[in-house]
């Protein structure tokens, strides 16, 4: 079973909602926001990505935007990155997808098919 984090009003979310839903893959819908997860759970998640803490973030939204976190990541330790990411979910790249070995962040449906079929 696959842990879904989305957010509803997201369409890349609804786009990746869509595909497991048409492909049948069984997940668990997490409201990435109201349920972000804590920060031991993204601490496991990330390394079981293999992926850059950088990565997990939504550059292009507006908190990350607004709290000017370009310039301000650089100069953060690992632990304060997952700590400002499980602070507020709008933070995190989305949808997240993660059913205790596997990772994919945001919505490539090529990388779904990979990972969740």
């Amino acid at each position: 079973m696959i842990d879904f984090y989305c957010y509803p009003r997201c369409g890349t979310c609804r786009k990746a909602k869509k595909w497991l839903d048409q492909n049948e893959v069984e997940y668990n819908d997490i409201h990435i926001v109201e349920e972000t997860p804590s920060k031991e759970e993204l601490a496991t998640i990330i390394k079981k990505s293999e992926l850059p803490i950088k990565r997990f973030f939504n550059t292009s939204g507006k908190v990350y935007r607004e709290m000017n976190l370009k310039d301000k990541l650089a100069d953060m330790t690992d632990d304060e990155k997952v700590a400002l990411l499980v602070s507020d979910g709008m933070l995190m790249k989305r949808p997240l997808a993660y059913d205790g070995e596997q990772v994919t962040l945001g919505f490539k449906e090529e990388e779904f098919e990979q990972t969740w079929k």
